[in-house]
């Protein structure tokens, strides 16, 4: 396992390190020139050339390349090129937590929904029961989650008025005030998350229950609720683990449509934000940290394949 570890997270250096050069170029290939959006029309060249050397913009790409390389493994990111120069570690420590909340609330969100209606729909199949389960899933894998963000809007905050419309509360500041701030969001993205997981516990549940040692343990007169857990579930969770995994890293990189309708200035605003803007200093910064959570899930991941099924072994 140790060997494993090291070899993952050599792999994880190396996939970061990949991902940060290849955006640094991308970046520059983009049409459009950030100095020419920051100055008025009326500026000259001389006021161009001032801020493109104030910037490190004037320099060869090779050298701009290597110089935020060094300071990015130092931890300095560089500095926005727009607004008053904010260091690119505040902008994301601002964003950081306000997506990781949105992410951990809408994980949570859809775990408890899946798991028990994915269990539910493999173990009634072909029953009224699998067929909600199996309607529920399509519904939200269908609805848009800005449209169901809206729709929650409309009757939880406009209507009934139980909790508020848009705005973020850190949790320093007030737990309930942070977490009645995102109910209204974690169930706009962990719905369409649910669907996909109960799907898939359905899917990987059926294919166990048919397994051979199953029906032994069955005709060993072992109780239903004993063959689910003790058997059934650990093998089945292979899968599911892998599709969690990558659902969460995904709900990291920002649920952007939904940060948007609840005015939520997270990781995903602030990289589009970057986009638009071409902050290159911005855009780095934020796919480098969604990078790292992607690769960190699926080392996770990894890991959590061997807790499962103790014949897996890292050799």
């Amino acid at each position: 396992m140790t060997a494993f570890l090291i070899r993952r997270t050599l792999g994880a250096i190396a996939v970061m390190w990949a991902v940060a050069t290849l955006v640094f170029f991308m970046l520059r290939l983009v049409p459009g020139d950030p100095i020419a959006a920051m100055l008025a029309d009326a500026a000259g060249p001389e006021a161009e050339a001032a801020l493109r050397a104030k910037l490190g913009l004037d320099q060869p790409l090779v050298v701009q390349y290597g110089l935020w390389m060094w300071n990015a493994l130092q931890g300095d990111l560089g500095a926005s090129i727009y607004g008053s120069n904010q260091p690119v570690r505040t902008i994301l420590a601002e964003a950081l937590p306000r997506t990781m909340s949105l992410a951990l609330l809408s994980f949570l969100v859809a775990v408890v929904i899946a798991v028990p209606a994915g269990i539910i729909s493999a173990t009634r199949r072909n029953t009224p029961a699998d067929a909600a389960v199996s309607l529920g899933a399509f519904l939200g894998l269908s609805m848009p989650d800005f449209w169901l963000a809206i729709l929650l809007i409309i009757v939880f905050a406009a209507n009934l008025q139980w909790l508020p419309a848009i705005g973020y509360v850190p949790l320093s500041e007030s737990f309930w005030g942070w977490l009645e701030h995102l109910i209204l969001p974690s169930i706009a993205v962990g719905t369409a998350f649910s669907a996909i997981i109960a799907r898939m516990i359905r899917s990987s549940l059926l294919e166990v229950l048919k397994a051979d040692y199953m029906r032994t343990a069955k005709a060993k007169g072992l109780k239903e609720r004993a063959m689910l857990w003790g058997h059934a579930m650990p093998n089945a969770m292979i899968p599911v683990v892998t599709v969690v995994g990558i659902a969460f890293a995904l709900l990291i990189s920002g649920a952007v449509v939904v940060e948007n309708v609840f005015a939520i200035k997270g990781l995903g605003r602030v990289l589009i934000g970057g986009i638009q803007a071409r902050d290159y200093p911005v855009v780095q910064g934020a796919i480098l940290v969604i990078s790292a959570f992607f690769v960190f899930s699926n080392l996770l991941v990894d890991m959590l394949y061997g807790a499962l099924d103790p014949r897996i072994r890292y050799d």
